[in-house]
């Protein structure tokens, strides 16, 4: 069956991990007689955890996204992880919806990713509604909830039901004013309501000063306004373990939330850099296609899957489609719906419709579908990822596999805007990053069900660097004669300290061609190697400056292999006396806590050779401590963050620049060194 536009509705359900979202969609599909029953986490028979993986650790690691039809009403849902270690699949998931529906574990109250998502989704402009789940569980205060719920997010928050009979029912209390509740009054709850609602509508506030009273069913605009504004956010009571309320709760996304055409516009922005301008798309049919792209999935046996929002226009068999700002369009041979692992073919995609596609390797996460190059350059403005910073350095096992290791990460990086893969030239080394030991840990283990690729994991190693403190000459002469044509070259240089972060100059100074020019490149490419491998402890070396300033040469044995290998040993003369010493990376790091643990974290701050250079208060209790501290010593760090803070903690941090290290630091690592470099030498 084809919905128009106006009959859609698309929800984001998130919250945090066990507020019983999966099962809550099971019982909404339930309802809506989309499927027979209810499935079960527990026996991995849910439509949204249909991955064995997740069936396995019996919770979400990825978005879903399902549908249900309802009173005329189709409402697209996307049933998002609620763990801070996936967080980025439930992020990803909010420029795919109008509405955001917040799950709320009644036993459990306001926990981390509640408070986050609620600020994510008004970030993004998007309508929010709070559904308050298992009402059934015992030694509940929901009155105490409801208020806790009031003073962290506002007066906007209210309820448009109430329970009922010990929490086996819900009784709706915006279209009535009578009924008893478990706890407040229902006729107080439709006045809050009626009133809150009208202050956004001049018409409707008029009237109901005039009557005193005034027809919810009128109410349909002033009400989709409110929500669009944020003045109103909607309470539902649920128990998604015996289905109190969830048939009201369909009633609430049909009849109340806004469809496409009534909710904020999408984020869109046209153009590069400075010239990025906003651009609206209108939810009509009739015009180019525009649609977006919140969800890749590398299947090993189906191929790239592409999950998207249609914004604009229509998406139907054989339409030509561009991918970005590419010049060559695919053709889309089947627009699908999705319900859970499931593909459901349709004729058409309109405006509010979430679909896909499949085997169209082009697609990549956060791109732009459309059909004219009126709509190149057109993207989505950029979301708030948390940035990945627990890392694993990661080789194969298999002899063989070492050139799959980097086309499987890619694929499973594709898929999580959280994940990221860097290789260190350097250190010889391939880094996955992503939000926690967890996150990675699900990865690899998706790396091998899925690819068979099974890898070695480290902590990576501290990206230590070296340096001078004092000027210094070195000189060299490279003389090598093996019968006819022999090797000469000879360099004098002088080696300067720069300022941190000022990276390598080479400076020819070379008077009267002793050393022809056509040769000095050659005494560089010396004098870089040197730089490459380092000295004092096998790390690269910078913020020098090398002088090359005389010379000899041979008018027949001369070479340019002859002048890197003087320009080598050159360095090599004079880096010793020029005071060489390691350097150790700085960041600058912003950790977000509740403000009753700011003392344990700057004392273990502290702890680990850091200075705090700042606090700032946050909403809610929180607080962020910014800081300067050592990479070196935040091995392990993650954890330890989340046993100080109960998981509530969460930090960031970006490169500051190079200091010395302690000199008993520069001690082991030297040692360090000089046992690999006799362990090679002997092998």
């Amino acid at each position: 069956m084809a919905f128009a536009t106006e009959n859609l509705r698309t929800v984001a359900v998130v919250g945090h991990g066990a507020a019983g979202k999966t099962t809550l969609v099971e019982q909404l599909l339930a309802k809506a007689k989309m499927i027979g029953a209810p499935g079960s986490v527990e026996k991995g028979t849910t439509v949204s955890d249909y991955d064995p993986q997740e069936k396995t650790v019996l919770h979400s690691l990825r978005a879903a996204v399902a549908h249900c039809d309802h009173n005329g009403t189709r409402i697209h849902l996307i049933d998002t992880p609620g763990y801070p270690d996936f967080i980025g699949q439930a992020i990803g998931a909010l420029d795919a919806v109008e509405t955001v529906a917040v799950v709320v574990n009644a036993a459990n109250g306001i926990e981390l990713v509640t408070r986050r998502m609620m600020d994510w989704a008004k970030a993004r402009n998007l309508c929010r509604m709070i559904v308050v789940n298992k009402i059934d569980h015992e030694h509940i205060d929901l009155p105490g909830l409801l208020q806790e719920l009031r003073e962290a997010f506002g007066h906007e928050v209210l309820p448009i039901n109430l329970p009922a009979e010990n929490g086996k029912r819900v009784i709706d209390c915006f279209d009535h004013d009578d009924g008893t509740a478990d706890f407040l009054s229902v006729a107080e709850i439709h006045r809050k309501l009626i009133e809150q609602v009208v202050e956004v509508d001049d018409a409707a506030m008029e009237k109901y000063l005039e009557q005193g009273s005034v027809d919810p069913t009128t109410l349909h605009e002033p009400l989709e306004k409110a929500l669009r504004e944020g003045h109103i956010i909607p309470v539902c009571f649920t128990s998604a373990r015996t289905g109190a309320g969830v048939q009201d709760l369909l009633d609430v996304m049909a009849r109340h939330l806004p469809n496409p055409a009534e909710g904020n516009p999408p984020l869109l922005i046209k153009g590069e850099g400075a010239q990025a301008q906003a651009f609206r798309a209108v939810p009509d049919p009739s015009r180019h296609v525009i649609a977006h792209v919140f969800k890749v999935v590398n299947d090993p046996y189906v191929g790239k899957i592409g999950v998207f929002r249609v914004h604009q226009g229509r998406i139907g068999k054989d339409s030509q489609l561009f991918v970005g700002d590419s010049k060559k369009p695919f053709k889309v041979s089947h627009p699908m719906l999705l319900q859970g692992k499931d593909m459901v073919e349709v004729p058409q995609l309109v405006p509010g419709d979430i679909g896909a596609v499949a085997k169209v390797e082009e697609i990549v996460f956060d791109c732009v579908l459309h059909d004219s190059h009126e709509e190149d350059f057109v993207r989505m403005k950029p979301l708030d990822f948390p940035r990945p910073m627990y890392g694993l350095a990661v080789e194969p096992k298999r002899r063989g596999d070492e050139g799959r290791i980097s086309e499987v990460m890619s694929k499973i990086a594709a898929e999580d805007p959280t994940l990221a893969i860097e290789h260190d030239v350097h250190q010889n080394e391939t880094v996955l990053r992503g939000l926690s030991e967890l996150h990675l840990r699900s990865v690899l283990e998706r790396m091998n069900s899925l690819y068979k690729l099974e890898v070695a994991t480290r902590p990576p190693r501290v990206p230590y660097r070296e340096t001078i403190n004092a000027q210094a000459e070195g000189h060299a002469r490279h003389k090598k004669q093996t019968g006819g044509a022999g090797q000469f070259g000879e360099v004098y240089l002088r080696v300067e300290p720069m300022g941190r972060g000022q990276g390598f100059e080479f400076v020819d100074q070379v008077k009267g061609g002793v050393i022809p020019y056509n040769f000095i490149p050659a005494v560089e490419k010396g004098v870089r190697e040197v730089l490459a491998s380092g000295y004092v402890a096998g790390y690269p070396l910078q913020d020098i400056r090398v002088v090359v300033y005389d010379g000899k040469h041979h008018p027949v044995d001369s070479k340019e292999v002859a002048f890197v290998a003087a320009g080598r040993k050159a360095m090599l003369d004079a880096l010793p006396k020029a005071r060489p010493i390691v350097l150790e990376p700085i960041v600058n790091i912003e950790i977000v806590v509740p403000d009753a643990v700011m003392g344990d974290i700057t004392g273990d701050l502290s702890s680990r050779r850091g200075q705090v250079t700042g606090t700032d208060n946050l909403a809610g209790g929180m607080m962020v401590v910014k800081g300067v501290v050592p990479l070196s010593e935040l091995d392990g760090y993650a954890g330890r963050l989340k046993a100080i803070t109960q998981g509530q903690g969460s930090y960031s941090m970006e490169l500051s620049h190079y200091e010395a290290v302690p000199p008993n630091v520069q001690a082991q690592l030297a040692n360090e060194f000089k046992s690999r470099r006799k362990e090679a030498e002997e092998d």
